[in-house]
């Protein structure tokens, strides 16, 4: 699967030093989406926890602690800020159950990729065939595609259950990478976090909060591919870059920046800049390519191209406070 500027891995300069890694992240970041939250936040986060609930996903005490520690509602909120409630709450439903799916597909297939194989047939018979689940976590997603298909046209619909299923497929890859024989090189890195970033299913509800559909050629024009790359690139390297420290402690590879800490040797700090300067470059060519475009899209592939900026903006703004990746505050930024 073809990533932004792979090669592109060349350090910013010319900045003050930082004290923690969060410090030097801060300071050569380019992020030029102002932080901004969903008025709606408040009914999102009491909400998705009552679904949770009612969906029995959240009965075991671990997974009552990771979802504290990585507020779902309020990345719905920080991607999402103009939407209006109900799209806000689909959003929201699914980042909580791509979160409680992505951590119990790394207990399952922890070193045995095979035992994942169940769930994730599961999901995909969910959403290809429309087949009723077996387990809690398939009866949670069969209830949110019915919330996406109640809200979506069906083709919007359709889009989100192919995305979602790559989604699905990505964590098996994940599992087969993190337990092979050797480190996976960069390239492959990225080219599985950008399925298991889980981010393209967003993208037809943002069109959907018009109530009305793109149309198909806009939507597969090239520039409209390239900044959905670009987007979903740019959003999941930024919280990379903050899970990074979590992520080395724990041994995992799939993470851009310890990616290019194997591939180059180097200290994590230098890892990290060498993932700014590529994430700054994904950055400003989203830009340029949006705005070069924008005059002539839709009212709906606007809605499309807003969330896409609304991922990359909230990702930063989302991982720098929340508390799962606190430790990145900690962290000293020299090499």
């Amino acid at each position: 699967m073809p990533t932004t500027h792979e090669e592109n891995t060349h350090a910013p300069h010319g900045s003050p030093p930082a004290a923690t890694l969060k410090e030097l992240i801060d300071a050569h970041l380019h992020m030029p989406f102002a932080f901004r939250r969903n008025p709606h936040e408040s009914s999102a986060v009491a909400a998705v926890d009552e679904w949770l609930c009612a969906r029995g996903l959240s009965r075991e005490p671990e997974v009552r602690s990771m979802l504290c520690s990585t507020r779902p509602a309020e990345l719905a909120s920080f991607t999402s800020p103009g939407v209006d409630a109900d799209i806000l709450q689909i959003v929201a439903n699914q980042i909580a159950y791509q979160f409680v799916f992505d951590d119990r597909a790394e207990q399952v297939g922890r070193r045995r990729p095979e035992r994942l194989l169940p769930m994730l047939c599961e999901s995909v018979a969910i959403l290809r065939d429309g087949e009723p689940p077996g387990t809690v976590l398939g009866a949670a997603l069969a209830d949110l595609h019915r919330q996406v298909q109640e809200r979506c046209t069906p083709a919007q619909a359709a889009r989100w259950a192919w995305t979602s299923s790559e989604y699905v497929h990505g964590l098996l890859y994940e599992s087969v990478a993190q337990n092979g024989s050797f480190p996976p090189r960069t390239g492959l890195c990225t080219a599985i976090r950008s399925l298991t970033a889980g981010v393209e299913p967003f993208y037809p509800l943002y069109e959907a909060a018009r109530r009305e559909e793109a149309d198909p050629a806009e939507l597969r024009h090239p520039a409209m591919r390239r900044l959905r790359r670009l987007s979903v690139d740019a959003a999941v390297w930024t919280a990379d870059l903050f899970s990074a420290v979590k992520e080395q402690r724990a041994g995992g590879m799939i993470n851009l920046a310890l990616a290019h800490q194997r591939a180059q040797g180097c200290p994590l700090p230098v890892a990290v800049t060498l993932t700014i300067g590529q994430i700054n470059t994904a950055v400003r060519e989203f830009e340029e390519l949006r705005a070069r475009v924008e005059p002539e899209l839709s009212p709906a592939g606007l809605d499309c191209v807003e969330g896409m900026a609304g991922w990359i903006g909230g990702c930063y703004h989302w991982s720098r406070t929340v508390p799962r990746y606190a430790d990145t505050a900690t962290v000293s930024a020299v090499p």
